[in-house]
């Protein structure tokens, strides 16, 4: 990816810069529940299916409505990079202060504030494009849902200013994709009781959501501290593994609640909600707090475990098949 971006001219490239293309894990982590939630909601027809003749095309949609993960691969890229616009926006006078950030266009100057805004404008413009591609007859449910994250996406950058729980707010955003794969399979969350299945799985990628984002804060800890800035990482302290080995437990199962809830009876999603646990609490307990570039390996290294959850859907809808 940063090959591609290199051969781009060189405002283009700042542009790039901004959205963090050279940087897809954001995106990856902004997809995986999106993903995972289309799934669980084709495996509830799955589930539910009493006519034999319907089987070659459920298993056919056992990854979920192959249009449905198309559409969230493109919607993740763009808002995902309309974020990180929106973060940098609100954050340029203090990225410039923080080593990690001070080459971002808006901090270095390589980009100026209404060039951003238009940017901006035109990454929202490819999300609306996106959500309005949705199918037609769950539309108006999901345009409501997927509009109702936008005060999310918007005041996420102002949390570390007032509150000591950042990477909550974060997880709330990043995870609302948990929301919306239901909604677009099904046209509303209420649908073949979803709410006990969705509830369950957003929680659990929130607190996935505060395990990785609390580890990745560590990186910056210092330059917060003497900015003023508050995150998790700052607030938990030397208290940091046993706290996430905590959010790590509660993410597991609340993981498999929401597949107990949906109806997976064979033991397959199961042990995949165990791998996915393991990897998290292998994250913890071989980070090392003061090692930037170990911390930034363990974020990473996240995409892994949202893959081996989505593994655990398909695994569970195939065995729900027989």
């Amino acid at each position: 990816m940063s090959s591609l971006i290199n051969a781009l001219p060189p405002k283009a490239q700042s542009y790039a810069q901004l959205a963090r293309f050279d940087k897809p894990i954001g995106t990856m982590l902004l997809l995986w529940p999106c993903l995972w939630s289309t799934a669980l909601a084709s495996g509830s027809t799955i589930i539910h299916n009493t006519d034999p003749t319907l089987s070659p095309t459920l298993f056919y949609n056992v990854a979920g409505d192959p249009s449905l993960l198309g559409l969230f691969a493109a919607g993740s890229f763009l808002m995902r990079g309309a974020g990180c616009t929106i973060n940098d926006m609100w954050d340029a006078k203090f990225d410039k202060q923080v080593s990690r950030t001070v080459t971002r266009p808006l901090a270095s100057g390589a980009i100026s504030y209404p060039q951003a805004t238009a940017f901006l404008a035109l990454q929202l413009s490819g999300g609306l494009g996106v959500l309005l591609s949705f199918p037609q007859e769950h539309l108006n449910y999901c345009f409501v849902l997927g509009a109702a994250s936008l005060p999310l996406v918007g005041v996420y950058p102002l949390m570390k200013r007032f509150t000591n729980w950042p990477q909550l707010v974060l997880g709330m955003t990043f995870n609302w994709g948990a929301l919306m794969g239901w909604a677009a399979t099904h046209g509303s969350l209420d649908a073949c009781n979803g709410l006990s299945v969705v509830l369950p799985l957003y929680a659990g990628g929130i607190a996935w959501t505060l395990v990785y984002d609390t580890l990745y804060a560590h990186q910056d800890k210092s330059d917060d501290a003497k900015l003023g800035l508050k995150s998790t990482a700052l607030y938990f302290g030397t208290n940091t593994k046993p706290i996430l080995l905590g959010f790590s437990s509660l993410a597991t199962t609340s993981w498999m609640l929401a597949g107990y809830n949906l109806g997976f009876e064979q033991p397959f999603y199961y042990v995949g909600c165990g791998g996915a646990g393991a990897h998290l609490f292998w994250q913890v307990l071989t980070a090392d707090l003061e090692d930037p570039k170990n911390l930034a390996e363990r974020f990473k290294s996240n995409s892994m475990a949202g893959a081996i959850l989505f593994g655990s859907c398909v695994a569970g809808n195939i065995g729900a098949m027989y």
